[in-house]
């Protein structure tokens, strides 16, 4: 057409480019139909100022044509308009331009040590604030300036207490597992000494029967009924040794059988009992009672009756055994603070003083008694009728002087009587 220039109209699937309003407010420009020919009427969002429109470009003035920022890409250049579709990108990035700013992303969950951590700490300052109002009254000046030292104070103690806490328990950790690994290493030794020892009380009956059956064929007749003796004397002591072991396996786990026992006529019947053992061997050492008779006699002990008189029995039987014909054996009865003690005292052989700690131990038997009869095996019974009982064993002993022997038993008999 002759006269106007028409501007270029935008595709109808291209949206108008927003344009930027003067006061940095985004305007939309939409083209408007009138009778004076095409115009643009700027529309706003509401709330927003309408800015003042520009200056319509003159025709055929190209130094007044607006500058390319202020219109569409499109109106810009019309000959791209029909050559250069707009790409993808650029329609993309004129969308985001007049997208809104994308919210923040949510921040994320808190760990449950961030909200612990801040519980403790409002924990610590609410009792720091309780102890500078108890420390320093209510004036809020004074709790201002205490309450940071008593903040740090609290934190150095909890911080202290926290390490000797650690320490401690990894001392006891330590502690505990040297005395079970002790423990351990005890009882391993025990074993094998009892291993030991029980190798050696069977090896002397049993070296003996094949000696005494070696050449047995070719014996003469008056020493086969020798011969048969020493088989009968080991096969009798080894039954022994079998008999007592037994016993005191049992003794370990044995429910007691628990009555009022008489503990001085107890003394008295194992004391008779040994004397009439060594009347009947040829003679023995003499043995004396001193039981207490005035003000009162001993008082009557809870227990199992047949076992006290073994342990008694026991221990009186080993005084007499290892005291000459000529010698004494005392045996002498106490009570204090509601326990009774029996002593039985020889002038015996004694026991050498490296022996004394294994004296109560199974199958131990002293160095100066290795020639004499015993199964090594009478005072650890002893000991074990004692202990299950609540008591006590003690012993002392001077080598070629004597033995002295302590038995003490609780009255009211073994702690988980009811």
């Amino acid at each position: 057409m002759s006269g106007s220039s028409i501007p270029p109209q935008l595709p109808p699937s291209v949206p108008p480019r927003p344009a930027p309003a003067q006061d940095g407010r985004t305007r939309y420009m939409e083209p408007a139909v009138d009778v004076g020919g095409p115009r643009t009427v700027p529309v706003t969002r509401p709330g927003v100022p309408a800015a003042q429109p520009a200056s319509p470009p003159m025709a055929g003035d190209p130094g007044n044509r607006p500058q390319s920022a202020d219109l569409h890409p499109l109106q810009a250049d019309p000959q791209r308009a029909t050559a250069e579709p707009q790409s993808v990108e650029a329609l993309a990035g004129a969308a985001a331009e007049a997208a809104p700013a994308p919210l923040d992303p949510p921040a994320e969950k808190p760990r449950r040590a961030g909200w612990v951590g801040w519980v403790l700490a409002v924990a610590v300052v609410a009792v720091a604030v309780a102890v500078s109002y108890a420390t320093f009254g209510l004036a809020p000046v004074v709790i201002s300036t205490a309450v940071p030292l008593v903040v740090a104070e609290i934190g150095i103690v909890v911080l202290l207490l926290a390490l000797a806490a650690t320490v401690i328990r990894r001392r006891l950790r330590l502690a505990v597992q040297r005395g079970r690994s002790q423990a351990q290493e005890e009882a391993w030794s025990r074993h094998q000494q009892f291993l030991r020892r029980l190798d050696h009380e069977l090896k002397n009956p049993l070296t003996a029967v094949r000696a005494a059956v070696a050449d047995l064929p070719q014996a003469p007749p008056h020493e086969l009924q020798a011969r048969v003796d020493v088989v009968d004397a080991q096969a009798r002591r080894m039954a022994r040794l079998v008999t007592d072991l037994r016993k005191l396996a049992d003794l370990e786990t044995a429910a007691l059988s628990l009555e009022d026992v008489d503990i001085a006529e107890t003394v008295h019947d194992a004391a008779q009992a040994v004397g009439e053992e060594g009347a009947a061997r040829g003679g023995g050492p003499r043995i004396r009672l001193d039981l207490p008779q005035v003000p009162w006699p001993l008082s009557h002990v809870r227990g199992d009756g047949d076992l006290l008189y073994s342990a008694v029995y026991n221990v009186i039987s080993n005084a007499s055994k290892y005291t000459s014909p000529g010698g004494t054996v005392e045996v002498r009865g106490r009570e204090e603070s509601g326990t009774v003690t029996i002593e039985v005292a020889d002038t015996g052989i004694g026991v050498p003083q490296a022996d004394l700690p294994a004296v109560w131990s199974e199958l131990a038997r002293a160095g100066n008694a290795r020639g004499l009869p015993g199964s090594g095996l009478g005072l650890a019974l002893v000991s074990t009728i004692v202990r299950r009982h609540g008591g006590s064993v003690r012993m002392a002993s001077r080598e070629g002087v004597g033995t002295r022997v302590w038995l003490s038993l609780p009255v009211a008999g073994p702690p988980d009587t009811p």
